[in-house]
């Protein structure tokens, strides 16, 4: 059998693998645009502004002048090539190196400018310039220098990864926290719908699942389910009703049958008298467990006294077919359940036993519960599950109609028990039932001391 596919991977996995090949590609697109918009050769280092800035003063008559400063003097042994010009707002201008002839059209109007990168088309880029307006304590000047080249891609590419890479960082982990967690809110509906669906057993009948929590790709399924349980429901009621009027109609002339037995005189007649009691037993089985599914009835038992009563009942049709059956109390507490239910199915036990046992059968009462045991050739433990099951015989040719242990089994677990199968310690089968102790709260020591 294939394993289920689920939901997490095409819900939460595919989700996240196409959110983050977008943001892949989209740092990639918006890298390659940056150094595209900056391709095509170095450019001059803008850091050189705010060293020319620094280094140019005015003298007593308000011309510009420039200082040699400490900054300027390792900047122009760093960069011999350097060169600069810069001008005022009234337009005063000084310059420093071999500024080329192609800017002497800008002397006077550089203050037109506020930014500019400048390059020539050819190595080694003697034209390259770069223009800025920089605040200083003389006032704002346009400076155009001519510095260090560098080639900008790199430059382009830390400078994105400073703004982007935070970016497709916070994105990351918005879709690795956020989408897991819309998901399960999503799918918390049908979880809810899951738990009620575990609710529902052959004993809770006429239950739905809540289709308003159905998400709307769910609920033509849950409307499909709910319609399969009313269908269920419907047939569950026609085969109840069925079996409760076959048990009825049953009663009547099986009663007339155990009479006319009983009282006759031919020892062949009579010999049919244990198949009577056990479609008697049958029918009324088939009553209780109709009557437990219309109004359960739940009364403490005394367990012992019950047995004691049904074993007597039985005891003449145990001595007709020469075996014995005898009652050991262990431990007596009280129970909780149907008298009459259990009654039929120590009776159904006893008769089983004394069918397919051997000679001698005990009917033992422990705690909350009691078994019957028998000398017989015992239950193999892989037979041990599947005799409960309807119409299921250990032997193909015993007699009995297969229904027996499987309303045994019923009857028990609507009672809260359970039923086990066991080996007899001088061979044989022990089944051994377990059922709900009889004792309330208002019958035991401690609450009579509180009283």
């Amino acid at each position: 059998m294939t394993r289920p596919s689920s939901l997490r991977r095409p819900l939460i996995i595919y989700p996240l693998a196409v959110n983050f090949a977008i943001l892949t590609i989209s740092f990639a697109i918006i890298i390659a645009i940056a150094i595209r918009f900056d391709s095509g050769g170095p450019y001059t280092d803008e850091q050189i502004i705010p060293v020319i800035a620094r280094a140019i003063e005015r003298d007593e008559n308000g011309q510009l002048t420039v200082e040699m400063t400490p900054e300027l003097a390792q900047l122009r042994a760093e960069t011999p090539q350097l060169w600069f010009l810069a001008e005022d707002d009234t337009g005063r201008s000084v310059s420093f190196g071999p500024v080329p002839r192609h800017y002497d059209s800008l002397i006077g109007r550089l203050s037109d400018l506020s930014f500019a990168q400048l390059r020539d088309r050819n190595p080694p880029y003697k034209l390259a310039a770069v223009v800025r307006r920089q605040t200083t304590d003389i006032g704002v000047l346009t400076i155009l220098g001519h510095g260090a080249l560098s080639d900008l891609n790199l430059t382009v590419i830390l400078a994105s990864n400073v703004i982007v890479l935070p970016i497709f960082v916070v994105l990351a982990l918005t879709s690795l926290l956020v989408t897991p967690w819309i998901v399960r809110r999503s799918l918390a509906g049908v979880h809810r719908i899951a738990r009620e669906a575990e609710a529902i057993d052959a004993h809770a009948r006429g239950r739905s699942l809540s289709e308003d929590e159905a998400p709307r790709e769910v609920a033509p399924l849950v409307s499909a389910f709910n319609a399969a349980l009313r269908r269920l429901d419907e047939d569950h009621e026609r085969q109840r009703r069925f079996l409760g009027l076959a048990a009825h109609e049953l009663r009547t002339p099986v009663a007339v049958l155990r009479s006319k037995v009983e009282s006759s005189e031919n020892s062949e007649t009579r010999s049919l008298a244990g198949d009577i009691q056990r479609l008697a037993t049958l029918a009324e089985q088939l009553l209780d467990l109709q009557r437990m599914e219309n109004d359960e009835r739940c009364d403490r038992i005394d367990i012992a006294a019950l047995i004691r009563n049904t074993v007597a009942d039985l005891a003449p049709l145990m001595i007709a077919r020469g075996k014995t059956v005898a009652v050991e109390v262990a431990a007596n507490e009280p129970v909780l359940g149907d008298p009459a239910a259990i009654e039929r199915v120590v009776m159904n036990l006893v008769q089983n036993a004394a069918q397919h046992g051997g000679q001698h059968i005990i009917v033992r009462v422990r705690d909350v519960g009691f078994e019957v045991e028998d000398d017989g050739p015992g239950i193999p433990p892989d037979e041990r599950e599947r005799i409960f099951e309807p119409f299921y015989r250990l032997r193909p040719s015993a007699a009995g109609s297969g229904l027996g242990l499987s309303l045994v089994k019923e009857v028990i677990a609507r009672h809260d028990g359970r039923v086990d199968i066991l080996d007899a310690p001088g061979g044989g089968a022990i089944v051994r039932v377990e059922l709900r102790g009889g004792h309330s709260g208002r019958d035991t020591p401690e609450a009579k001391g509180r009283a």
